[in-house]
């Protein structure tokens, strides 16, 4: 099957597998964290480095194998959430405190 997202097959994923390379040092260890991350990437399998369809007998399992580059865009995507949220928090209090002020 090819490496490449691929809308029919998706619809007919009825499994999902991530394969944590040995090599991928950087990733935790943690089996909870990789639940997490896991979860994440197969959100948005689209954007995996590394994607593939097994064929069952009913559907396909996707199945994603954790590279460093997908990990890379999730610690990025972290990052850039962490940042939006408290962006948002401070616009949330500058909010709050306008509403103070006025009342």
């Amino acid at each position: 099957m090819s490496n490449q997202f691929d809308p029919y097959r998706e619809a007919l994923v009825i499994e999902q597998a991530t394969v944590w390379p040995e090599t991928l040092t950087s990733a935790p260890q943690d089996p909870a964290a990789r639940e997490q991350i896991a979860a994440r990437l197969h959100a948005d399998p689209a954007q995996a480095a590394e994607l593939e369809y097994v064929r069952l007998h009913a559907g396909f399992q996707r199945k994603i194998t954790v590279t460093a580059e997908d990990w890379e865009r999730l610690e990025k995507g972290s990052l850039e959430e962490t940042v939006a949220v408290r962006d948002n928090d401070e616009v949330q209090m500058t909010n709050d405190e306008r509403m103070t002020k006025s009342e």
